[in-house]
Formats: structure tokens, C-alpha cells, sequence
């Protein structure tokens, strides 16, 4: 009897799996962030983009203008309809599940599973 070993080969397809699912989660958290984001010129919302880190498999969505933060964090500012602070935070927080159910699909998937 011949025993073959593919824990290697596993763990390489599902990290791989990870990073792809990563990367596209991030991008779906990005196209519903910026259905909230504050919108005058819509300068802050272009501004919103992706990057992962797959060594470490870490994803990150941001907005990248002067102002971003500050019009994330402050509570008083009046927004348009629809639009609020906070966007990415809560976003993030309202789609948790859905991320999280993602990610584990893609890679079971990757898995054969």
C-alpha cells in the first residue's frame, strides 16, 4: 500500500484560494462602500480603491484624498440623502457575514469541497 502525502499541494491551493477571495472581497466591500460614500464631487468616492498584502493575507480598502478621514469620522457633518459618515466602517460591519461566507466558499471550493 502506497500512502501519497498532498498536504503541500493543499495548503498552497487554498492559500492561493484565500488571497483570490481577499482581493475580490475587498473589491465588493469598495462597490458597496461607495453607495454610501459622502458624494459632492465625487472626488472622495473615486479615490476609493483595493490593495492586499499576500504574503500575509491581508486586504485593505481605502479612500486616498486629504479629506477622507475626516469625513469618515465626524458625526455632525451633514450629508446627502443616502450618504453618511462612517460608510467604510459600517459597511464593513453590515457585510461581515457575507465577506466571511464568501471567503470560506471560494476556498472550500478551491479545496474540492
Amino acid at each position: 500500500m502506497t500512502l501519497r502525502w498532498y498536504g503541500d499541494e493543499i495548503k498552497r491551493r487554498a492559500r492561493a484560494a484565500a488571497a483570490r477571495a481577499l482581493d475580490q472581497a475587498a473589491e465588493y466591500v469598495l462597490e458597496v462602500a461607495n453607495r454610501t460614500v459622502p458624494h459632492e464631487t465625487g472626488q472622495l468616492q473615486d479615490s476609493g480603491d483595493t490593495s492586499l498584502d499576500r504574503q500575509r493575507l491581508i486586504a485593505h480598502v481605502h479612500y486616498d484624498t486629504p479629506y477622507a478621514r475626516y469625513q469618515h469620522e465626524r458625526l455632525d457633518l451633514r450629508h446627502k440623502p443616502g450618504r453618511r459618515a462612517k460608510w467604510l466602517e459600517k459597511t464593513l460591519q453590515e457585510e461581515a457575514n457575507a465577506v466571511r461566507s464568501f471567503i470560506e466558499r471560494e476556498i472550500r471550493n478551491a479545496l474540492g469541497g
